[in-house]
């Protein structure tokens, strides 16, 4: 059985602990409120963008583009957003286990896919499984601005754009609230969802017209789908490590009362012992 003084490092090292994990679960609360705020208030631009896209693409103009059509698809490409460090939870395990399974159900050959990453642990474990690898980019800001990606973003575009890939797919943390973040993959080109969504009751007159507009809008709303895609997955990793840092702290407060418990025992062990000692001194000197 361990020594008092054992039981009582282990009791001030565990509060210790406490006090760390309590202090990360306050930070990822405050990182959390903030970044819900940022997707809320990119969800306008967002929305706008696709009115304006889907308008064109409903319209009985000849305007076209082949982010809008699908083709023969001979390579894919994955984009994945994790974040640059643990302590959150499942967060990181849970995409990039759908990111796998998926690539292992629809390719044979690593030639017929490649991947972009965001983020370390992302980019580590592609690395790790020797996965191939296009872009990437890490160390990404707790409340991203679009500047951060934008250069990943335009290149990643620019692949399906060159025919380098013919299809684009997404995996990240959707955030439902603080304590529910749900992995979701999401077809991003070719974009199909313009014509299903429909267009605005709106009339826009486009200058100069409406092929050009589509050219330099187009690859624009792809690049804010990624970026509102990584504001949603930030939201989603600060709640997980808030949910993550309160967890730890709750089992180090159960640990403390366990270990107390368990010095109060031995304490008084050993305090019954001593007794017992004295008590057969007395005897054995009458």
């Amino acid at each position: 059985m361990a020594s008092l003084r054992d039981i009582q490092g282990r009791i001030n090292s565990t509060k210790k602990t406490r006090k760390i994990t309590s202090a990360m679960q306050m930070v990822s609360a405050s990182k959390m409120s903030k970044a819900e705020q940022n997707t809320k208030a990119f969800e306008p631009y967002s929305k706008k963008i696709q009115e304006v896209m889907a308008n064109i693409a409903n319209s009985t103009s000849d305007a076209s583009h082949p982010m809008l059509e699908n083709r023969e698809i001979k390579k894919s490409g994955y984009l994945v957003i994790t974040a640059d460090k643990g302590l959150v939870g499942a967060y990181n395990s849970n995409v990039l286990k759908a990111l796998y399974r998926t690539i292992q159900e629809r390719h044979q050959s690593k030639d017929e896919y490649t991947i972009i990453a965001i983020g370390r642990m992302g980019y580590e474990f592609c690395k790790k499984m020797e996965l191939p690898i296009a872009k990437s980019v890490v160390s990404i800001a707790d409340q991203p601005d679009f500047a951060d990606i934008k250069a990943l973003a335009s290149e990643t575009v620019q692949l399906y754009t060159d025919e380098e890939i013919d299809e684009l797919h997404m995996f990240y943390n959707h955030y439902v609230s603080a304590i529910s973040q749900q992995v979701t993959s999401a077809q991003l080109l070719p974009i199909t969802n313009l014509q299903e969504s429909g267009g605005s009751n709106s009339d826009y007159e486009y200058e100069p017209n409406e092929q050009q507009i589509l050219d330099v809008l187009l690859p624009q709303y792809a690049e804010s789908l990624i970026y509102g895609a990584l504001l949603d997955s930030k939201a989603s990793e600060h709640a997980a490590s808030m949910t993550a840092m309160k967890s730890a702290t709750d089992n180090a407060g159960e640990l403390i009362d366990d270990l107390t418990l368990t010095y109060n025992r031995v304490r008084q062990a050993a305090i019954t012992q001593e007794i017992t000692e004295i008590s057969g001194g007395v005897a054995a000197l009458e």
